[in-house]
């Protein structure tokens, strides 16, 4: 019996012996038949020598040893590092000094000006949601975290072992009253008035986890748990202010729980942010991008009474379309995967192990989001879903032009996975959250990132006014292009009509435009091919979708999505399939191109086709500046901006109504003139107190314009400048093609003026004011031709005077020439 044991266990170990040279050295099953046929020819046929079987021998035993070795190496590193996870699960305490002392020297340069950027645009987006009933409205108006950097470690720091993993554990403590944040509030009804509320002192303490992920490509930073958390919060006046300087009740205990409810729904255990050390900055600029979402299987759930235990809740979602056996009382689920306003679900499957192998495409509005997955039960006798549980995987793109996908693992662990290029597929096992059991399978797939380009970069930059309270518009500047987008078909359209009946329409919005589609009957797959034209407006400006299904009793929204129109390639065309965001089911097919304006080209060519020209820039001066300083003055200069060229004026101090009269020229190219006033500071960084765009290019030639501009973005301020457009030689020959070209064009203008004008009367008596916006709509685009067929009469009309002033000229000299021949 013994020699029976020993003779399988030498036998198991030959056969793992075996399968490791194999696995080792893939040739060996090819050189094993042919070593044996050459002893095979030596020992029968030519018998060279009797070294052959020696020599395998001697190899087959180098190769046992190195496998010996190599098992006893496997063996020691996995028993060392079980002692040191057991045993030493927490370094000594080290000093980092020498942290804040670098914190202190890259701080105001260069980590304040990118984390302000960061939160303002996070706590703008916050504020849009969340806000008390006392506000009616509530808006940023400058955010600026100071120049006071937090401290780390005054403790030390030190490493922890978790699992397998490294996490340094270091503290954090920040209490700054350098910070500059103020917002500006007005107050709901029956309440009136405005009020500014500025956050001067910050105080936030707590520990730190720093985690490094993919091979130290990236980081993982949360508090270990809620910090605590302090707001200073004072009440302006003065100004536009309306209301006294005293405290809005509520108003600091709101801040102090939306700021930390921040900080807990985005970086306290086990939420976890991400910063990414990537070797490699190509320097794009993500505005969006398109998902692939593949949700695969669940294993391990339980009974469904068992998640009822763990703080279930009800859906209000209708049954909608979903069909089971009432008589079934085994577990059925599906999932409805969240991204933003976007949802998608899943068909249902049965049992504990439920497989779905469903997938959708998911829209990023950004360059980072939050995958959530909501596990549902679905009960035929109930109208009602059971929510059970959900998970999320959180995705950020990387500026070597990669993706970060992370998300909880098991027992608050770390699940990290990098994408190195589009279209790569990421396969990630995620467990479930509230339950200790249970685990989700999806597949992901970041088919493409959506890059904004240098020019519109710029234009974003150079036009980002805020919506003031007070009902200012957006300053929109048009890029010289025309968008042809084209509406060519749907699928999958719902409806919560009973009988099913669809019938969608579509309506597109681009900046103060709209379009709308035909109307088709009885269909939830439609195809309309419907083409529309739109000006290309800088400032990152979207393209609003909305479907509509056509009802008696009022119209229902059948979904919407935005689409960022930056960085087209002029002349390619782009075939998207748009999902349809809050819905569960639905995508729109889209045709967008970007083409050149063809009459705005003419018109710049007919302006200075003789010669290239230059813009004649002369600031002269500015009144009723805000003060930037706290002495209630500012030291103002203006930056101009044309293209990739920048130019300023001279530094005037202390004043709010400056002086500069400075001239400036620019080679005319057609860019957006764009002014900024700074407040020039020789310690901290210079603040801006307003900007504003100059028109320049409906100015007849060497005409000079005279004109207060007021500044955007403020509350008071305006510049006094001149722009001149030099064109060095005028056209000198006008055809009577342009004449009739230009009486054919107003009668066409004047025809469609009072055909509109019609239509609108027809419209008003009928009460009809959803086409009657579309009508408007239209006014507004004659508008807009009428305004260049004006720009082209006076060019013309210029042209003109000039020629006429040259015949005068040319008339004066040959009826002197006789009088002088006279004498």
């Amino acid at each position: 019996m013994v020699r029976k044991r020993l003779g399988n266990y030498y036998a198991k170990e030959a056969v793992e012996f075996l399968n490791h040279v194999i696995r080792d050295k893939p040739l060996l099953p090819f050189l094993v038949p042919l070593g044996f046929f050459a002893w095979a020819i030596e020992r029968w046929l030519v018998p060279f020598s009797n070294w052959v079987p020696l020599a395998f021998a001697v190899w087959a035993t180098i190769q046992y040893g190195r496998y010996q070795r190599r098992l006893l190496v496997e063996d020691l590193n996995r028993r060392w590092r079980q002692l040191v996870m057991n045993t030493t699960p927490t370094t000594p305490l080290e000093p980092c000094a020498w942290l804040n002392r670098l914190l202190m020297e890259v701080w105001p340069n260069f980590m304040e000006p990118r984390i302000s950027k960061r939160f303002s645009s996070l706590v703008e987006r916050r504020l849009k949601h969340r806000k008390p009933k006392l506000l009616e409205r509530i808006e940023l108006q400058e955010f600026s975290l100071g120049s006071c950097p937090p401290d780390l470690g005054q403790d030390g720091v030190h490493w922890i072992t978790s699992g397998d993993q490294q996490v340094m554990r270091i503290g954090f403590e920040w209490n700054t009253n350098d910070m500059s944040i103020m917002l500006l509030a007005k107050l709901a009804r029956p309440l009136i008035g405005t009020a500014r509320i500025v956050i001067n002192n910050l105080y936030i303490k707590g520990d730190l986890r720093l985690l490094p992920i993919l091979d130290g490509q990236a980081v993982l930073y949360s508090f270990e748990s809620t910090p605590e958390v302090r707001i200073g919060v004072a009440f302006g006046s003065g100004g536009s202010q309306s209301l006294p300087a005293t405290e809005l009740p509520g108003v600091s205990s709101w801040l102090v729980k939306l700021f930390t409810d921040t900080l807990v729904k985005m970086m306290v255990e086990p939420r976890r942010g991400c910063y990414s050390l990537p070797s490699v900055d190509l320097r794009k600029k993500v505005v969006g991008g398109v998902l692939s979402v593949t949700v695969v299987s669940a294993s391990k759930l339980g009974q469904s009474n068992s998640f009822s235990n763990n703080g279930s809740r009800e859906s209000s979602l209708t049954t909608g379309s979903f069909v089971g056996n009432g008589g079934n009382k085994i577990l059925q689920t599906f999932i409805e995967v969240e991204l933003g306003d976007l949802t998608r679900r899943t068909s249902i499957s049965q049992g504990s192990s439920p497989r779905w192998d469903t997938t959708f495409n998911m829209v990023l509005h950004g360059e980072s989001g939050i995958l959530k997955f909501h596990l549902y039960e679905w009960d035929p006798s109930s109208v009602k879903y059971n929510y059970l549980t959900s998970c999320e995987i959180k995705m950020k793109y990387v500026i070597d032009d990669s993706t970060t996908f992370w998300a909880i693992g098991p027992k608050f662990g770390v699940l990290a996975k990098q994408a190195e290029y589009c279209g790569k597929e990421v396969e990630m096992v995620v467990p479930f959250e509230e339950t200790s059991i249970g685990e989700l399978t999806v597949k992901l797939v970041l088919k493409e990132w959506q890059y904004s380009d240098d020019l519109s970069s710029l234009n974003k930059s150079s036009t980002s006014t805020q919506h003031s309270i007070y009902n200012s518009q957006h300053l929109q500047l048009k890029t010289g292009r025309k968008l042809k987008v084209t509406v060519v078909e749907g699928r999958n359209l719902m409806t919560k009509d009973k009988s099913g009946k669809c019938d969608p329409y579509v309506k597109l919005q681009y900046g103060k435009v709209l379009h709308k589609t035909k109307t088709l009957s009885h269909t939830t797959n439609p195809v309309w091919n419907h083409k529309f034209d739109f000006d290309e407006i800088g400032g990152g400006e979207c393209l609003m979708i909305k479907c509509y299904n056509a009802d008696i009793f009022g119209d229902e929204n059948i979904g919407s999505a935005r689409v960022n129109l930056e960085g087209l390639v002029e002349g390619s065309c782009k075939d998207v399939w748009i999902p349809l965001e809050k819905v569960n089911s639905g995508e729109l097919r889209l045709q967008i191109e970007a083409l050149k304006n063809e009459d705005l080209e003419a018109l710049r060519a007919s302006l200075g086709q003789f010669g290239s020209g230059w813009i004649e820039l002369v600031l002269i001066e500015a009144r009723d500046l805000i003060a930037a300083d706290l002495r209630g003055t500012s030291d103002p200069y203006v930056r101009v901006q044309y293209g990739n060229t920048k130019k300023r004026t001279k530094v005037v101090h202390k004043t709010l109504n400056p002086q500069w009269n400075q001239t400036l020229e620019f080679p005319d190219t057609g860019r957006p003139l764009v002014l900024h006033v700074k407040d020039h500071n020789a310690l901290l960084p210079t603040s801006s107190i307003g900007d504003c765009v100059v028109e320049y290019e409906r100015l007849p030639p060497n005409q000079t314009a005279d004109k207060w501009i007021p500044l955007q973005g403020v509350k008071s301020g305006e510049i006094h400048i001149q722009v001149t457009r030099k064109v060095p030689e005028l056209q000198k020959k006008m055809t009577l093609d342009t004449n009739i070209s230009s009486l054919s064009k107003a009668n066409q203008i004047s025809g469609q003026i009072r055909e509109l004008l019609k239509k609108v009367n027809g419209l008003i008596e009928d009460g009809d004011l959803e086409n009657l916006s579309l009508a408007l709509s239209e006014v507004e685009n004659i508008e807009d031709g009428q305004v260049q067929y004006m720009l082209q009469l006076e060019n013309e009309k210029t042209l003109l005077i000039e020629k006429i002033s040259e015949l005068g000229r040319e008339m004066s000299r040959t009826t002197s020439a006789p009088s002088k021949l006279s004498h």
